[in-house]
């Protein structure tokens, strides 16, 4: 069967053994001589019987071989228990006591087991009627009751019970509650992460539940749900991680009830690290080994619980390497010493206390080889000319040094690459005031001898302790403070590619107008595609702007414009784009196009020449030239921002800065879960939407869009959303997250009062119970809003509450109805006459009073169009300009002032009072597309950099 798609997290394990041996000697394989060798302690003897060959398998006792026919009564009973839900909402009941199979679909399709209780422990709408068959087997497409139903009082009515909240606890079986570590690290309320986690487990889509089910999430934004997920996947990596590990120990036999209950305590991946390093198979030979091999193991036991009755010359073997002398034996206990400091918890949480409270640094300096390399360019300018600017790139952090809570994002991604690249070193600096406070603390407290100790022993302790913060715990320090500071600045870029993402998919579209496409060129001519207002293709040519023939190719351009009345022309910003701006802005100067008004913009065309030889372009326009493709993508991303840019992998739009130098899986996720959430919220008319942009629908995914233009091809337009039953791989929950987010506009209809009946299914076409199912054929106004089919009884009632009907959608009369009927009301008052939540009515008038065909994007900027041309050369400082906002990056932001060159807005300069409060709690504010207003600090044309102060953002 097929299985679900997952998020692969990764979670970084740091390994202390790496470094143990940085200041000592590096040793190969090594164990004591055998003829002499001492009498093992304990755990030496059970580590040495885990090394020994192969022997046979080892069966539990407890266990029954696999062809067991029969149960115990016990087993049975305790199965039918487990397996019998009873749930105020839903009141679900099965009583599978043989394993029926819809439990185990049920459990392969989500992706961590749970327990049978949890489906519908929680609460909520989603879950009433839930069976555990296979989606597409599932033939009840019906919806649960509105959520207030189910409530008591306000949002603390969405918190789940406590008997729901321990069973998540004890799902994972860990030492600790799942929700409550959420809770914790995502600084969101328990009960919306409880909620959060529950809605994720039914396989709700992020876009679904900020629209749907706001009321259980404290209407969160699409932004924090996601922040909920990816901390939670993290956690469930861990949990997975954690019984992996321990199914390792118990398999070697090492396993003990107190290192289990260590293990299953553990809430990061670091601790977790901490606890089963010792236990590690494969690593190097290293000190402490060396050490317990040799025995040594109790006497550093006795050193700090009984120093009294040690004695180091007992350990004295003159034979056996490693125990030699006094000072061998003072030396390998001083490693098992050190080994546990490091590893001891309370010892690192006391050290990281210690850190916090002071000025611990970052420094990065330039390497002895790039120095090297950058005397000797003087010489060999020429073949050091890459690898020179490469290095004058990290100029600024030749000699960079700040505080480990100071360094900005885009200032450890930088670090990074330049140490990636060997062109700088980069070190942790910690104040010696924190080893002198350490040092004192271990020795008169953690690891104070228990008795009297020798001026010997307790010399041997403070030994141990230097060796073990020297070696062992600075290390580890520098790798913490490097990994937190990585993952701190890869989650701001992603946080900033998203924002970006966001803005520049959400530009309104151009509508109603011819558009000529221009992808810009020198040697091999400027290609042309000219579109109409719906993106067709109306003709495609290559004219030569920059050569001898420029006054042929200008007759050709207006016969082209004249003949299809094309009065807007969209240029890339790639070669050649300032000189073809240049030619345009001339012939618009001589009124060259009279008697049209033309007028030109220019766009970012990162990605359209990927675009143009890929198997989606391939098969959209198969006989042309793949350059002729870029200029056509280049005209419709003025006409339709979001569906032609959702044809493009985000990555390769332009947008953030750092791309490279995060994680790539992160990254995806992350913008194809923007590309989700916008494709959503805007809507697709699933009539004319094209199979590519259906995709990103929630709840559909390839599949079901290609099914769904294939029932299109074969069956006509879908008149009402209840067809989208009728296709094949769409079951309950597909529907169910697809369905307000999939428009029937009217128009389609407006020739055909009485559609004709559905045509029957294919024969191929063979699932359980859809060929029973009765689907209207008639039109629904309520299917061309935003308003989702479980709410269309609730959207009934309103209507008839205030005297309307649903075909009146969008008039001015139904907005006047509406408005009078809550004012007087109130939006609390009435969701509670008609049964229903206030999030849920707010979403049911906004859909009611909205015009047909209403666009979110409409409030969002277009692209601006212009007819004259500025240069650089033109500006001076001081000039107050107007321009828009090309791109965003950790430190600024650059904006498009119509010079050919974007300026730079240093995020010094953005400060909160030059800002719309809405944009206030934003970490930048601005965003690609919105117009902002500047004036100008200084002008370098020489570098081609602008400085650019914000005066505000207009509106």
């Amino acid at each position: 069967m097929s299985r679900r798609a997952r998020t692969t997290v990764n979670v970084d394990y740091v390994d202390l053994d790496s470094d143990e041996d940085s200041h000592g000697d590096n040793e190969e394989e090594w164990k004591p001589p055998q003829p002499k060798a001492p009498v093992p302690s304990a755990s030496a003897t059970e580590k040495k019987r885990s090394t020994k060959g192969p022997s046979k398998a080892r069966v539990p006792k407890n266990k029954s071989p696999k062809t067991t026919t029969k149960k115990t009564k016990s087993w049975l009973k305790q199965e039918k228990l487990e397996n019998q839900v009873n749930v105020q909402t839903g009141n679900v009941k099965t009583d599978s006591i043989e394993g029926e199979p819809s439990f185990k679909t049920k459990q392969e399709r989500i992706s961590f087991t749970i327990a049978k209780s949890d489906a519908c422990a929680v609460g909520g709408p989603s879950c009433a009627n839930l069976t555990a068959k296979k989606e597409e087997e599932e033939d009840d497409y019906t919806f649960d009751e509105p959520v207030l139903k189910k409530q008591k009082t306000g949002l603390q009515s969405s918190v789940p019970s406590k008997q729901s909240q321990a069973s998540m606890k004890g799902e994972h079986d860990m030492n600790w509650d799942l929700i409550e570590v959420l809770s914790i690290q995502t600084c969101v309320e328990r009960w919306v992460c409880a909620n959060v986690v529950k809605l994720l487990r039914e396989e709700n889509t992020v876009p679904f539940m900020v629209r749907y089910r706001k009321e259980m999430i404290n209407h969160m934004d699409a932004d924090a749900v996601r922040d909920v997920q990816l901390v939670y996947e993290e956690l469930c990596a861990l949990v997975k991680k954690t019984q992996s590990v321990v199914n390792t120990l118990k398999k070697d036999g090492v396993l003990t009830a107190e290192l289990e209950k260590s293990l299953k305590s553990c809430r990061t991946a670091d601790e977790l690290d901490h606890v089963y390093t010792p236990y590690k198979k494969g690593c190097k030979v290293t000190k402490v080994r060396k050490a317990k091999a040799l025995g040594l193991e109790a006497a550093a036991t006795a050193l700090i619980e009984a120093p009294h009755t040690l004695d180091l010359r007992k350990w004295v073997k003159p034979e056996t390497e490693g125990l030699s002398s006094v000072e061998e034996v003072s030396t390998g206990v001083l490693h098992i010493l050190a080994y546990t400091i490091a590893k001891d918890p309370e010892t690192l949480a006391y050290v990281k206390t210690l850190c916090e409270n002071d000025n611990v640094t970052l420094h990065s300096s330039v390497t002895k080889t790039a120095l090297k390399e950058k005397e000797q360019e003087k010489s060999q300018a020429n073949d050091k000319k890459n690898k020179k600017q490469d290095l004058d790139k990290f100029h600024l952090y030749f000699n960079f040094t700040n505080g480990v809570g100071r360094v900005q994002p885009h200032q450890t991604l930088a670090i990074n690459r330049g140490e990636s690249l060997k062109l700088l070193t980069v070190k942790v600096n910690i104040p010696d005031r924190v080893k002198n406070n350490f040092t004192w603390w271990c020795i008169n407290n953690r690891w104070k001898p228990r008795t009297f100790a020798q001026e010997a022993h307790r010399e041997l302790i403070k030994n141990s302790v230097e060796d073990s913060y020297k070696r062992l715990i600075v290390p580890f320090l520098t790798r913490m403070y490097r990994t937190n500071l990585t993952k701190s600045a890869e989650k701001e870029s992603v946080a900033m590619f998203v924002r970006n993402l966001r803005q520049r998919l959400l530009v309104c579209p151009v509508r109603g107008c011819v558009m000529m496409g221009v992808d810009p060129g020198f040697r091999h001519g400027c290609k042309v595609a000219i579109l109409s207002p719906t993106g067709q293709i109306l003709h495609t040519d290559v004219v030569y702007l920059h050569g001898s023939r420029n006054e042929r190719e200008a007759e050709k351009l207006r016969y082209l414009m004249t003949k299809y009345s094309c009065s807007r022309v969209v240029i890339g910003n790639g070669t050649a784009c300032r000189e073809t701006e240049s030619f345009f802005a001339d012939l618009i100067a001589k009124c060259y196009f009279h008697p049209l008004d033309v007028s030109y913009c220019i766009i970012n065309e990162a990605g359209a020449s990927i675009y143009s030889v890929s198997p989606e372009a391939v098969k959209e326009m198969p006989d042309l030239d793949p350059n002729l493709r870029s200029a056509v993508s280049i005209g419709r991303r003025v006409q339709d921002p979001l569906a032609e840019l959702v044809k493009i992998d985000p990555k390769h739009i332009g947008i953030g800065t750092y791309q490279h130098d995060v994680s790539s899986t992160v990254l995806k996720a992350a913008l194809d879960g923007v590309v989700q959430e916008c494709v959503s919220f805007v809507g697709v008319d699933i009539n004319i939407c094209s199979e590519t942009l259906m995709r990103h629908v929630a709840g559909l995914n390839t599949a079901r869009a290609r099914n769904i233009a294939e029932w299109r091809e074969q069956n006509g337009p879908f008149f009402n959303r209840e067809q989208l039953k009728l296709v094949k791989g769409m079951g309950p929950k597909s529907y169910q997250q697809c369905a307000g987010f999939i428009r029937i506009n009217q128009s389609v209809h407006s020739t055909k009062d009485t559609p004709p009946a559905v045509p029957p299914k294919p024969a191929a076409k063979k699932v359980k119970g859809k060929s029973s199912a009765v689907i209207p054929t008639h039109f629904n106004p309520l299917d061309q809003t935003c308003i989702h089919p479980e709410s269309y009884d609730v959207a009934q009632r309103f209507l008839s509450l205030i005297g309307e009907n649903a075909s009146e959608i969008g008039s001015k009369h139904l907005k006047q109805s509406v408005n009078q009927k809550v004012s007087s009301s109130g939006v609390d008052e009435l969701s509670k006459n008609i049964g229903t939540t206030p999030e849920t009515l707010r979403l049911i008038i906004d859909g009611l009073t909205q015009p047909p065909g209403f666009d979110i994007r409409q409030d969002f900027g277009q692209e601006d169009f212009k007819r004259g041309i500025v240069s650089i050369d033109d500006l001076q400082v001081g000039a107050v300009l107007t321009g828009r906002v090309d791109n965003t990056c950790l430190f600024g932001a650059f904006v498009d002032i119509g010079v050919g060159r974007s300026g730079l807005i240093h995020k010094s300069n953005i400060t909160l009072d030059k800002l719309p409060a809405s944009q206030r709690r934003r970490s930048l504010a601005l965003g690609p597309g919105e117009r902002v207003e500047v004036r100008v600090l200084n002008v370098d044309a020489q570098r081609g950099r602008i400085g650019l102060d914000l005066i505000r953002v207009l509106h």
